[in-house]
């Protein structure tokens, strides 16, 4: 019953970083000098002030030579660590056998959910059962893509069933063409998936496995992938680890595998297996060591000599913070499987159930629609006699966008359209249309807001003409639908309009003959209904010479690191103003490119010198640096200039094209890894991020003689 099962909490603690911030916008100490001061605490799990002070000499500096520095320093270490806000577990579910508020206080969250106060350690202590219950959006739009299919094909694809050694599907991962795929899709796992090149389960396992910050940062995930391509020998300290390590290449990534170890070459039940798996899990040195102990007592007495058990104890300790748990990277990896099997085979059904779950996101929905043009796929907008709710296959080659994807209306009245519809045919004009809807429910917001996004170019009329009659065609089906209702009878409903037809669907329609808005006007309607271009953007009349300007792209933001500077085109998409303390103005700057959105940051300074151009659909381009904080970036922008201007005032000069002429296409560069320092690569990262250009940069490895590119 409901009184036995309760969600529960969780406490969000102040980390280093947070308790800086927070601090620092109290005391009113300025966002740069702070931000600077934040991100000298290193990007590491764990961190703390304390740790931060004795790795970062400029902190301490900084603290001896500033007061404020150093009162901020001190306030934030005392508050760090302590409980900021509370929330509910992601996944996290208590049950018992009684009424939980016999065992545990509860409380109701702002959603109205039952919710312990106590959180998930004090939970296991008590001796109740937690279990995680996750729920996958990912789920919903395999079983979606299955009924298009059936609806579209006529095929019951059994999902469980489908082959998993598809040499299209891991010729398609291996190509990094993995965006919609499931777990796959981020910048960083499309590179790892390429340098991998996964050719079963196992190894889509394994990457999902590898890929976090711990491996990420150990070297370890160049050495699975050495190893898988032969280039570095596969070596077992002992024979009995083959079988346990063979299908990750000799390297240990799942806890299960160092649970099967215990158990085999130290005898270990496997209640003593999964203590040892759960003190890795949770760091516990004290715990770790004594398992270390009962380990190498253990391979002693299966005659492993105590040497060769040490060093496996240790090749154990020294995964202990990197192990996985298995059955959770199994489970995501089928289901990583399935979506690109689904996207090799059933393209066009996939990527429209796929766009209908993000549909509220528009720079994952503009990032899928530019996937779907990728595959020559077109994408066609709303339209009153095709669309659904939802994204449709039309033709089994394209996808038309869903009714529910427009702006202002709700889903009464796409019920409203689609039913009329299917009862009584396509709707042959504006009036047409006007007299069989339920116009109580499909009001002026609605229509105006349908022809604005297109949703009418079917019957073959303009926007600006629709416009012009929607009150009279609208007062016209209010009086037709309400002379209905009365039992009266006009003179069309003496003729029956079962069937569309082509050469008089609009002779209903009295319109005026006036000219069509213009491209831009167009494409701001469209943006306005849908949130994003669809037929066309306008930056695309502006492609070519873009490219010559620009350094990086919205998207390809992730790679750079913190105040590497950039140069950005793109649309202003919104923008904020805001005052400062003392009264200058500044604004906030959603600018989107063809490729997603990213935000401006205009200070006083910059926004003096280029306020006036700020407005909404401007091209601009945006010359600045980016600040990089807790995994979101943004762009502090240094000059803003309108594209025509910049295009007038900073072409090139001949001079100037002439260098640029003998600028090379590519740079080599020859490492020898056994002489240079370990850093090096994370040193030449930073500075060819802090100054990007259009050279491709080829790396030559040396090791042992061999050269790898």
């Amino acid at each position: 019953g409901n009184d036995k099962v309760a969600q529960i909490i969780t406490f969000g603690t102040m980390a280093a970083r947070a308790a800086v911030r927070d601090v620092g916008r109290a005391l009113g100490i300025p966002y740069a000098q702070v931000d600077t001061i934040a991100k000298m605490i290193p990007w590491e799990p764990n961190i703390t002030i304390a740790k931060a002070l004795k790795m970062e000499s400029r902190l301490k500096d900084l603290m001896k030579s500033d007061a404020d520095v150093k009162k901020l320093i001190e306030t934030a270490s005392s508050l760090e660590g302590l409980a900021r806000h509370a929330s509910t577990h992601a996944a996290g579910i208590v049950l018992s056998r009684k009424p939980l508020n016999d065992y545990v206080p509860l409380q109701k969250t702002a959603e109205g959910e039952i919710c312990t106060q106590y959180a998930m350690a004090e939970l296991e202590e008590l001796g109740l059962l937690k279990m995680d219950f996750l729920g996958l959006r990912t789920l919903t739009v395999i079983s979606d893509a299955l009924k298009i299919i059936k609806h579209t094909r006529g095929e019951q694809v059994d999902i469980n069933k489908i082959p998993l050694d598809d040499k299209k599907v891991y010729k398609m991962l291996s190509e990094g063409s993995c965006a919609g795929v499931f777990q796959l899709e981020s910048e960083g796992m499309r590179d790892l998936v390429k340098r991998l090149i996964p050719e079963n389960i196992e190894d889509i396992t394994a990457l999902l496995a590898l890929y976090r910050p711990g491996p990420l940062g150990s070297g370890m995930i160049e050495d699975f992938i050495n190893r898988k391509k032969g280039i570095v020998k596969i070596k077992y300290p002992h024979p009995r680890l083959e079988s346990i390590l063979k299908e990750t290449y000799g390297v240990i990534v799942y806890q299960e595998q160092v649970m099967k170890i215990a158990s085999e070459l130290a005898g270990f039940t496997l209640g003593q297996a999964d203590i040892l798996r759960k003190a890795m899990g949770k760091k516990q040195k004290g715990v770790m060591e004594k398992q270390r102990e009962l380990f190498i007592k253990g391979a002693q007495k299966n005659n492993i000599q105590k040497n060769i058990a040490a060093e496996i104890s240790d090749l154990i300790a020294y995964f202990a913070g990197y192990g996985f748990n298995k059955s959770h990277s199994v489970s995501y990896a089928f289901i990583s499987y399935q979506t690109a099997y689904l996207k090799t085979h059933y393209t066009v059904e996939y990527m429209a159930s796929l766009l209908t779950s993000i549909m509220g996101n528009n720079d994952k929905v503009a990032l899928y629609i530019k996937e779907c043009r990728n595959m020559s796929i077109e994408i066609l907008p709303p339209d009153i006699n095709q669309s659904l709710v939802n994204f449709t296959v039309v033709g089994g080659k394209a996808i038309r966008f869903g009714l529910a994807a427009v702006k202002n209306v709700g889903e009464k009245a796409i019920k409203s359209i689609i039913d009329e519809r299917k009862k009584n045919s396509y709707f042959a004009s504006f009036l047409d249309f006007c007299q069989r809807v339920d116009l109580r429910v499909v009001n002026k917001r609605v229509i105006e807001s349908l022809i604005k996004c297109g949703a009418f170019d079917s019957i073959g009329v303009r926007r600006a003409q629709l416009l012009a009659v929607l009150d009279v065609t609208l007062k016209s089906g209010q009086e037709y639908q309400k002379s209905k209702g009365n039992g009266q009878t006009s003179i069309f409903d003496l003729f029956e309009k079962n069937i569309f037809d082509e050469n008089n669907r609009n002779y209903q329609d009295k319109l005026p003959d006036i000219l069509e808005f213009s491209k831009n006007e167009l494409l701001a309607m469209e943006k306005e209904m849908l949130g994003l271009y669809i037929s066309y953007h306008p930056l695309n009349d502006h492609k070519e010479k873009i490219n010559k300007i620009v350094t990086s792209t919205s998207i390809e933001l992730a790679n750079f690191s913190d105040r590497s500077k950039v140069v950005l085109a793109g649309v202003i998409n919104n923008f904020k103003r805001k005052n400062t303390k003392n009264g200058s103005l500044m604004a906030f700057v959603t600018l989107e490119d063809l490729e997603g959105t990213v935000e401006i940051i205009v200070f006083p300074k910059v926004y003096e010198k280029c306020g006036e151009i700020i407005k909404k659909d401007e091209i601009i381009i945006t010359a600045g640096y980016l600040d990089v904080a807790e995994g979101k970036t943004k762009v502090i922008a240094e000059k803003i200039t309108l594209l025509e201007k910049y295009k007038e005032n900073k072409m090139p000069t001949p001079k100037t094209k002439e260098k640029n002429h003998n600028i090379a296409e590519e740079l080599h560069l020859e490492i020898n890894t056994e002489e240079n320092e370990s850093n090096l690569l994370g040193k030449l990262k930073d500075l060819f991020y802090s100054y990007p250009g259009k050279s491709q940069v080829v790396f030559h490895f040396k090791d042992k003689g061999k050269t790898i590119i």
